[in-house]
């Protein structure tokens, strides 16, 4: 099974590299499955219904999420609906959503799970807990299982890839919005790389205008966040994965620049 997942999407900006960049690049790879970071696909923080619904038309299947998903209080009223958006499995439980999902794919079942860290971040469940509770209920229908791990710490990430090497197919490191180049296979068959990166502003601050990001360093005053323009970067990761086993077999980051004009 060939799998493409992209790093979060920041606004406008990071939707339209998706419209115009993941129909040609699917075909291409003769991509089976494409799962994408959307918590911050719409204005740079959090997604609505609209812009849920744009990026499936576009390509995506599966939207995994994180520490901005209830930045848009839309999401409240489509989550429990949309059977393709996953929000992290360590919210508390009676939060609406699902932490992972079952994706009928053309040439097999894929369990998509998505955990959120808490090094640096929001005080929530153990990320390592919520992935026992959820995997027992995965496994029963998948062997190839996707988790994207929204964290702060590079530690936190590793530590979970290790945790789960050779039950999961990868663990997909999200939320830095900076892609790394640690991409390997450990030694039972997951996948791992720490941050995929962001398909957003390539000339901002992890996809915020650069004046704004600057001025709130040097002043300490609160400020207003917003979207930055200018040329766009694509930022993603390739997998090959064994159907029959659920290891990877291959992975490769993808990294491209558009030009604003070309957008």
């Amino acid at each position: 099974m060939k799998v493409l997942f992209i790093g979060d999407i920041v606004g406008n900006p990071g939707r339209k590299a998706i419209k115009g960049i993941l129909p040609g690049l699917k075909k291409k790879l003769g991509i089976d499955v494409c799962i994408a970071n959307g918590e911050n696909a719409a204005g740079g923080s959090g997604i609505t219904y609209i812009v849920a619904q744009e990026l499936y038309k576009s390509g995506i299947d599966v939207i995994t999420m994180g520490n901005h998903t209830w930045s848009k209080r839309e999401i409240l009223n489509f989550i429990e609906s949309d059977a393709n958006i996953v929000r992290p499995a360590n919210y508390p439980q009676e939060l609406p959503g699902n932490g992972s999902i079952i994706f009928n794919a053309s040439c097999g079942k894929v369990g998509v799970l998505n955990l959120m860290g808490r090094v640096y971040m929001d005080s929530i469940d153990c990320p390592f807990k919520a992935a026992e509770r959820e995997l027992e209920m995965l496994k029963r229908s998948a062997k190839i299982v996707i988790v994207d791990m929204h964290a702060e710490a590079t530690s936190e990430k590793c530590a979970l890839a290790w945790h789960l090497d050779g039950r999961v197919s990868c663990v997909l490191g999200t939320h830095t919005h900076v892609q790394t180049a640690d991409e390997r296979i450990l030694p039972f068959g997951t996948g791992f790389i720490s941050d995929v990166g962001m398909t957003g502003p390539y000339n901002g601050i992890i996809g915020i205008d650069r004046e704004i990001i600057l001025n709130k360093f040097i002043t300490h005053m609160p400020a207003r966040f917003e979207v930055a323009r200018g040329d766009v970067q694509f930022n993603a990761v390739y997998l090959e994965i064994d159907e029959k086993n659920g290891k990877t077999t291959k992975i490769e980051r993808i990294t491209q620049i558009i030009q604003e004009d070309e957008l």
